[in-house]
């Protein structure tokens, strides 16, 4: 297909609509009000309702008011009823959102039946043939969806730039907060009026279904991405924008991989499904908490403990005077530990890359580690049988878990609470700590 200018208005409108909706996102998803969002969205028609039927008119300053209103009440109810009732907050919302929700049919139904209203285009929204829709702005025809888009993206900008430390602190602290001078209650109401705001902007470009994806998505993706504030904030107005222009691509191309050429859909929906496919990624390969990361700690972690077991398995067999061989090594530690044999021959690779074993003897700093770990391994089995009465059979497997988390600090501690022992209940020497010689 040809890109033509109306594809680049449609996705100019998307990514303004999306980024305004990520950057206010991103403080619920903090704030754990994810769904928010969504108790506004289908709030907010009793105020879009009641608005038109006072003015008798539909221009957007007119909705804008009638959603900001009901959207500051929507939070403010279900406070209430999380407050004075008790309710779950999740439940609150429930029960604010669809009260109002069914109050606004009732109004559309009995006094606003003549309305033109499209069921659709406040789901769906109507993204395609938003550009046709312009306004002149010095002596340009603009999209009127565009403008309305941008200008609240300026003012989310604005609000989040004006109000950043304030929103920082009473996002992570509120407590804190107050303690500090200002009250952020206050602020959680006008953060609930500019997600109203955005929420009734969006409906014309994304609907109100799928404005909810563009609120929460982006930001949960910036969350497994980055731990900081700043930088979740820029990260989700990235994904939102990226979101914007690979939705519009895919809704023109996907359909024709799966044998209708000629055919697109939705771009607001694809959007959406580019976003959540953003979340995907970001959920397996994200650089601190993705599950690839996640898998590579935990295999590190695994085998740093398989090398911490046989350099004491080595200094056990070296103390009885015997000698071990590979094979031997890795049966002892596959039955004791329930590891694979592939972990054991590649902690054993890993071992002699340190220059802690070799073949299948210790080093002299192999040596030195494994007095260490056996040192501290006998200390937890002796404080465990002074403080706990443990069984003497009983010891080991305690004794071998927290001598891998032992630092030098805790083996003096545990010498001095154990008076200085020369031997373990069962009767072999504890090694001395070369660092406390």
């Amino acid at each position: 297909m040809i890109w033509t200018l109306l594809d680049t208005q449609i996705v100019i409108i998307g990514a303004l609509c999306a980024m305004s909706a990520a950057l206010l996102g991103n403080f619920l998803v903090l704030r754990r009000m994810s769904m928010m969002g969504d108790a506004i969205s289908h709030a907010v028609l009793p105020g879009l309702a009641l608005a038109f039927l006072l003015t008798g008119s539909r221009a957007s300053s007119v909705m804008l008011i009638g959603a900001g209103v009901v959207g500051v009440l929507t939070a403010a109810l279900t406070q209430a009823v999380h407050r004075s009732g008790g309710v779950d907050q999740g439940a609150s919302m429930g029960v604010v959102f669809t009260t109002l929700f069914a109050i606004g049919l009732v109004i559309l139904e009995r006094a606003a039946r003549n309305v033109d209203l499209d069921p659709g285009c406040v789901l769906y929204g109507a993204l395609e043939p938003s550009p046709l829709n312009t306004v002149t702005l010095l002596g340009w025809d603009v999209p009127r969806a565009m403008l309305t888009n941008g200008i609240v993206l300026l003012l989310n900008v604005g609000f989040v730039t004006l109000f950043y430390k304030e929103l920082k602190i009473s996002t992570f602290d509120p407590q804190l907060a107050t303690t500090l001078g200002f009250d952020a209650t206050w602020l959680h109401y006008l953060l609930m009026t500019m997600v109203a705001i955005t929420t009734v902007v969006a409906f014309e470009s994304v609907g109100s279904v799928l404005v909810i994806a563009m609120l929460i998505v982006p930001a949960a993706t910036a969350v497994l991405l980055t731990d900081r504030l700043l930088g979740m904030l820029l990260i989700s107005v990235a994904v939102a924008a990226l979101s914007a222009l690979l939705g519009h691509l895919g809704a023109l191309h996907v359909p024709g991989w799966f044998g209708y050429p000629g055919v697109d859909t939705s771009t607001a929906g694809m959007m959406t499904v580019v976003a959540g496919g953003l979340l995907a990624v970001a959920v397996v390969a994200g650089p601190r908490h993705g599950l690839i990361r996640r898998a590579l700690r935990q295999l590190d972690l695994t085998l740093r403990i398989a090398e911490e077991d046989l350099l004491g398995l080595l200094y056990r067999f070296e103390e009885a005077g015997r000698t071990a061989t590979r094979p031997q090594m890795v049966a002892v530690l596959q039955q004791a530990g329930g590891l694979r044999p592939w972990i054991a021959h590649l902690a054993l690779r890993r071992l002699a890359r340190a220059a802690l074993v070799d073949d299948a003897s210790l080093t002299p700093a192999g040596r030195r580690r494994a007095r260490d770990l056996v040192g501290a391994h006998r200390l937890w089995e002796t404080y465990l049988d002074q403080h706990l009465e443990l069984p003497s059979d009983h010891l080991h497997a305690p004794a071998e878990r927290l001598e891998h988390i032992t630092t030098p600090g805790m083996r003096r501690q545990l010498e001095d609470e154990v008076q200085q022992p020369t031997h373990d209940p069962h009767g072999r020497p504890i090694p001395r700590d070369e660092t406390s010689e």
